[in-house]
């Protein structure tokens, strides 16, 4: 999906990470339908990334979080994806909004869910064992 006349658009993503396991939905909607990947949107006109963050985790993983620190800025497409490494605060996710499903996931077990390898070199930057590019 374009932005206007070609414009950047503005996405969040976040890394969350507990117990060895990162957070990911399986996406219910176009683009991506039934892939994996990280919880995150769109950033709302006048929005902050980080007020943006919490309210698409919070929409689609019903988890309130709390972000941490900025990791990375990734292109997919016509969007320009700010991801953050984000603390849950407390309760178990469950899908919602654009994703059909929400859960943790054993980071080891990312490539079997054939996540991409911008949602691999995140995971790794968020988990100290990659630097940025």
């Amino acid at each position: 999906m374009k932005g206007p006349r070609g414009a950047t658009v503005g996405a969040v993503g976040a890394v969350v990470l507990r117990e060895g396991s990162v957070l990911l939905i399986r996406r219910a909607r176009p683009p991506g339908l039934g892939s994996w990947t990280l919880p995150g949107g769109r950033t709302e006109p006048g929005e902050t990334s980080v007020a943006a963050l919490v309210r698409e985790i919070r929409e689609e993983t019903g988890l309130d979080v709390v972000p941490l620190r900025f990791l990375a800025a990734v292109r997919i497409g016509s969007y320009r994806i700010l991801d953050y490494l984000a603390q849950p605060r407390a309760g178990e996710p469950a899908a919602g909004d654009d994703a059909a499903e929400a859960r943790f996931v054993p980071t080891r077990d990312l490539a079997k869910l054939g996540v991409t390898d911008a949602v691999l070199r995140v995971v790794r930057l968020a988990l100290g064992q990659s630097t940025p590019a």
